[in-house]
């Protein structure tokens, strides 16, 4: 009887800590968003759900700006990179830290594509090829928001016919879902009035330990996918669905990030790490499947990733510099945060032989990625 009222007392003690934390998170200041950029006003709007998680998002970009999330002992860190103040985010480089992409997510092979008999020519934003919708994509753009309870967002934004090179008038829809199962769900929809390649996903920068807490080579990941689609040294996809068996692209067992990454082979030279798509086998339009799963061992962190897209990009931070200083004046380091958007191919409007990522009028566009997350 002792022992059973000692265990009680010890719960007791830990949901108490566990909720003292939550209420002391050094949450994003929302004032600190709050200008105007194009005319139109920015915000940061804050998520919950009924467990203590927090979710921070601002229209500007439709950008995860924070994200807490606790480990196995209750303790929450924010695991998602980015900046403090709107300023911020307006004056830095295209790093995508959260930021909605569209209208075409990855690149597209010199720039340009042919539809109905026409060429379209986009900006060269990423040397000679687009990249994530061109010099101002949806990552730059002010959404109109809509917050009607504290777990859930709508974003909308009206892609005009020419803007960025892109054909048709496209009205999308984004909604942000901070679940009661620890998840949280983006949902896409897009409708047009002219045919037009549509790609959207979600460029979150992830490090399960906390952003800023070193690299992520030691996390464990997991793809369910038996295929990739190589690259040029462009990193555009040649046309080719290889085999990741025998390859450092082989994650169909859980694997740490670090251990092969650094192997002799082109595709990793070409990506300077994983830089690449995946080829998921997803069962219809609308049903989600599992298509990544990420375990950091020291916080019991677990992430795992559910879609209806046919593909997963999994980049590992190569190109962050260690010269970026984010949140709480923290160093963001070389390969230190993980992204895995869920999308269609890269250059699927050049490679007939890959999923189609053409909208015709009359069709609705739609996406889901949900990212859960629980504790091992």
């Amino acid at each position: 009887m002792k022992t059973k009222k000692i265990l009680f007392v010890i719960i007791l003690l830990s949901l108490f800590a566990c909720t003292k934390t939550v209420k002391e998170l050094p949450l994003i200041d929302p004032l600190t968003f709050q200008g105007e950029q194009d005319g139109k006003k920015v915000e940061l709007f804050t998520l919950k759900n009924a467990n203590g998680m927090v979710a921070q998002i601002t229209n500007f970009g439709g950008k995860i700006v924070s994200l807490w999330v606790p480990d196995k002992n209750g303790k929450y860190e924010d695991i998602v990179m980015g900046y403090s103040t709107l300023a911020d985010y307006q004056k830095t480089g295209e790093i995508y830290f959260g930021s909605l992409i569209g209208r075409y997510g990855n690149r597209i092979g010199n720039a340009k594509f042919m539809l109905q008999d026409s060429v379209y020519q986009l900006a060269a934003n990423n040397g000679p090829n687009n990249l994530h919708g061109g010099f101002k994509g949806y990552n730059n753009v002010v959404w109109d928001a809509v917050q009607n309870d504290e777990s859930t967002l709508l974003l909308s934004y009206l892609s005009r016919d020419g803007e960025e090179g892109f054909p048709g008038n496209l009205q999308v829809n984004v909604t942000y879902e901070l679940t009661d199962d620890n998840e949280l769900k983006i949902e896409y929809k897009a409708t047009t009035d002219k045919a037009t390649p549509v790609n959207l996903t979600s460029h979150s920068f992830f490090n399960l330990k906390g952003a800023g807490n070193g690299d992520i080579l030691d996390h464990s990941l997991q793809i369910n996918a038996a295929f990739y689609t190589p690259v040029d040294s462009g990193l555009i996809p040649t046309g080719e669905i290889a085999p990741v068996e025998g390859t450092p692209f082989d994650f169909r067992t859980s694997v740490a990030i670090g251990a092969r990454i650094n192997e002799d082979n082109e595709q990793l030279k070409f990506g300077k790490g994983y830089d690449h798509n995946w080829v998921l086998a997803t069962p219809s339009d609308s049903a989600l499947t599992l298509a990544a799963r990420v375990l950091e061992p020291a916080s019991g962190r677990v992430m795992e990733v559910f879609t209806n897209e046919p593909g997963i990009q999994f980049y590992c931070g190569n190109f962050l510099t260690g010269k970026v200083i984010g949140k709480y004046g923290k160093v963001y380091p070389f390969r230190g945060a993980l992204c895995l958007e869920t999308q269609h191919y890269p250059d699927s409007p050049n490679k007939p032989q890959f999923p189609s990522v053409i909208l015709n009028p009359g069709q609705e566009y739609y996406s889901v990625c949900v990212y859960k997350f629980s504790v091992k």
